[in-house]
């Protein structure tokens, strides 16, 4: 693969990663939207078939790996570091697009919800501790990106670290293709199941990140989109969806140069 079949599959397959699964999660959440409080269970399948979708969309080009930490894991495993910042840069541009792409498709839900006086007010007068808890997130954050339920830093990055550990574990034993450098066809389904699963069994917590770019990306989009009443975009916690699934994805890799290899 070049470096730009690299780029271009990583960017596009990012793309429709997060337009999906940040489009469940708008669908949910909005006013206006026809599957609003459609629940958990909607969250954590959009975004399985959101991964399915993209695998099978980006794999041709780049091994779709579409996630910061399991391009880490393959580069510890493999080696190959000098095409680690290629993926990597693809993965973030295709994130923050993929996050324009749900503003594009939600504009009028956006606008309604954070203009609607039930929304804003609520957010006015929320009590102090509440306020003092939330006021770092805006109301359509986790749109975008993450945030915990309880705010503790090593529990929340406990958190992040174990899911990303099983979703790459899975990824490096059952999931990648015959040369070993990104997933397969079968892998695409198996991965994509993993992440329901995580998402049903891990994901309360955190809303389950296990991906840097997925994060980081999007909620740079909701720090530069013109929302009205956004709020917040919670740079404070920002650092662990990022920090916890390198680490996550690192110690998978380990796990299995130990176990497997």
């Amino acid at each position: 693969m070049s470096s730009s079949d690299i780029f271009i599959g990583e960017t596009i397959g990012t793309a429709i990663l997060i337009l999906l699964g940040g489009g469940v999660c708008a669908a949910v959440t909005l006013k206006a939207s026809k599957a609003r409080n459609a629940g958990w269970l909607a969250i954590a399948f959009g975004w399985g078939f959101a991964v399915l979708t993209a695998v099978y969309t980006s794999a041709p080009l780049s091994g779709a790996h579409l996630n910061p930490a399991v391009t880490l894991a393959l580069t510890i495993k493999d080696g190959g570091w000098a095409n680690l910042p290629v993926y990597w840069g693809g993965q973030l541009l295709g994130a923050m697009i993929g996050a324009t792409l749900v503003w594009v498709v939600y504009y009028g839900q956006f606008r309604a919800h954070l203009t609607d006086p039930e929304i804003v007010g609520a957010a006015e007068n929320a009590p102090k501790a509440v306020e003092a808890e939330e006021s770092a997130a805006g109301p359509v954050l986790g749109i975008f990106s993450t945030g915990p339920e309880i705010r503790n830093a090593v529990q929340n990055l406990a958190t992040e670290i174990i899911g990303t550990i099983v979703l790459v574990l899975a990824v490096l034993t059952q999931g990648l293709n015959d040369k070993g450098n990104g997933l397969g066809p079968l892998g695409a389904l198996i991965t994509a199941l993993v992440v329901v699963s995580i998402g049903l069994s891990l994901g309360g917590p955190t809303g389950y990140a296990i991906n840097p770019a997925r994060d980081l990306g999007p909620r740079i989009v909701h720090a530069l989109l013109p929302l009205p009443n956004k709020g917040r975009s919670d740079w404070s916690y920002a650092w662990v969806p990022v920090v916890g699934p390198l680490i996550g994805g690192a110690i998978a890799a380990g796990l299995y140069n130990v176990a497997f290899a």
